[in-house]
């Protein structure tokens, strides 16, 4: 199943002419910049650090570490003219990607153990406090059957972010995190 969670990121898909980022290397939109406008799994030969960036149409997730890994962070349309205004850790992103257009329903379930075992709960819309509702901020697995979803490590959408496109997620390195702690999910929607 990992392979195809690779296979299913390298679709190359129509490039969508309203979709366009802009990544600068200093703050305040200043310095190099580097304009991009469809799926990119490696940045690091347009510029060497990332201070600010304008989201000019379109949503994003943007990575940490080359081929999509490391911390994520969901870009909406507007500017961020320093890396804390996106929740970032570093100066540092290394790969981007598209979050297609989706107009459709939400529909996901959680699993409390990996391989969809233990406690679960299925959802179609935002959950400010996972524990809440839950009664558990363990989810070690997910079947995402409809729509594009974050998950969050805290609550209130705070903390480390984890984008997931639909299909199963057996375990939770599968989406990139090292524990299976989350506080907090939402619905990707679109916010132009």
């Amino acid at each position: 199943l990992r392979k195809l969670h690779s296979y299913m990121f390298s679709i190359d898909r129509p490039s969508f002419d309203r979709d366009k980022i802009i990544f600068y290397e200093d703050r305040s939109f200043q310095g190099r910049h580097y304009e991009c406008s469809t799926d990119c799994p490696e940045m690091q030969n347009h510029f060497s650090r990332c201070n600010s960036i304008r989201v000019d149409s379109g949503c994003w997730v943007a990575y940490e570490k080359p081929n999509y890994t490391g911390y994520q962070y969901m870009l909406h349309k507007g500017e961020y003219p320093d890396y804390q205004r996106w929740a970032g850790f570093n100066d540092c992103i290394r790969s981007c990607r598209m979050v297609p257009p989706y107009n459709g329903k939400y529909r996901m379930k959680i699993f409390e153990r990996s391989d969809f075992t233990g406690q679960n709960l299925e959802l179609n819309d935002d959950c400010p406090d996972l524990n809440e509702r839950f009664h558990t901020r363990d989810i070690s697995s997910a079947n995402v059957m409809e729509g594009y979803w974050m998950l969050h490590e805290h609550p209130n959408y705070r903390g480390r972010q984890y984008f997931l496109r639909p299909g199963e997620y057996r375990r939770h390195s599968e989406w990139g995190s090292t524990t299976p702690t989350i506080g907090s999910l939402r619905r990707v929607k679109e916010l132009n």
